[in-house]
């Protein structure tokens, strides 16, 4: 071979090394760093978190590989959140999603500019997320869970399944609780003078009032049960439906969670839905897209799911005309 030639091999042979070698490190991904926070504990919030990844994961996107989370939990305790939220920041994530209404406030009242993607907030205009749901500006964005416009839904699939309800209690919280309980609880008196029935109403407002909540519910002797969601309610959902079931009377809940918990029945949005949506927007925000350019979208999925096992429990029937329209039951 001749030197020339030689000389040609040799330099098409380091052109064939140092152009993959180029190429890959320009082709090397991101890795995301997205922050997780809840008002909840591990457990009450490992659906959303899951359905969050799912949709995550559904677009192409893998843990430790596009992706890694940082999640922080309050457990319940609601004072934690600006706290957790400072962890959050320390870690230099590059979008938070906060699922609650509560979270996402918390978030917003730390003054970061990250990109914030919400998926259960009830009332995001309302709670200044924002400027409107078709065009919301700001940092923020993501999905409404539209509570208040199924509060009298509720009362009448009570009222279908058990006609010979006359007195229904409410359970609520409306203290440190995210916008649209009051807006709930007025659809909810609203609805029942539709339906000509008396309501009686109870405030909690932790785990550890619950007791005597109940206590004082029973006493005015209710026909049926409407909780409205909050997330002190719903982090504790196991406990408040063992004692909603202890009334042995008809309980109505916003989300299938209370239901697969021991809760009767519910209907409204599915917050598992929501989550998995909000992760295409957190995707769209990572490639480039502005928050405030993304439009607050609704639930298209709205689902009445019923438990028949506590219904034989406490002595229940759910008439086949009711059984027939659910989207799941708990066997």
């Amino acid at each position: 071979m001749s030197n020339m030639l030689r000389r040609k091999v040799v330099l098409a042979a380091a052109a064939l090394v140092a152009v993959p070698l180029s190429s890959f490190a320009q082709k090397q991904p991101k890795v995301w760093r997205i922050g997780f926070l809840t008002n909840g504990t591990v457990t009450s919030s490992q659906g959303q978190l899951d359905a969050f990844v799912r949709g995550l994961r559904e677009l192409g996107y893998a843990d430790g590989k596009n992706f890694i989370l940082e999640p922080r939990y309050a457990e319940g305790k609601l004072d934690r959140l600006p706290a957790l939220v400072a962890e959050l920041l320390a870690q230099k994530i590059d979008l938070l999603f906060a699922p609650s209404g509560i979270a996402a406030q918390a978030a917003k009242k730390s003054g970061t500019t990250i990109p914030i993607v919400f998926a259960l907030a009830p009332d995001p205009v309302g709670q200044g997320f924002g400027q409107s749901l078709a065009r919301p500006g700001g940092n923020m964005t993501g999905m409404t869970s539209t509570h208040t416009e199924l509060s009298a839904k509720r009362m009448e699939l009570l009222k279908e399944a058990f006609p010979a309800i006359k007195r229904i209690a409410v359970l609520y919280f409306l203290t440190q609780s995210p916008a649209g309980v009051a807006e709930q609880l007025a659809e909810t008196e609203r609805a029942a003078k539709v339906l000509g029935v008396a309501l009686v109403t109870e405030e909690s407002p932790s785990v550890e009032d619950f007791e005597r909540a109940f206590a004082s519910i029973r006493t005015r002797r209710p026909d049926a049960l409407v909780v409205i969601e909050n997330p002190v309610f719903f982090t504790n959902r196991v406990r408040l439906t063992d004692l909603a079931a202890e009334l042995r009377i008809p309980a109505i809940y916003n989300v299938s969670e209370y239901v697969h918990a021991g809760g009767l029945m519910s209907y409204g949005a599915s917050y598992a839905d929501l989550c998995r949506r909000a992760a295409t927007y957190a995707v769209k925000i990572l490639n480039g897209a502005l928050p405030g350019d993304l439009p607050i979208e609704r639930p298209t999925k709205f689902e009445l799911v019923i438990n028949l096992k506590t219904a034989k429990a406490i002595g229940l029937a759910i008439p086949r005309s009711v059984l027939l329209r659910a989207d799941d039951t708990v066997r």
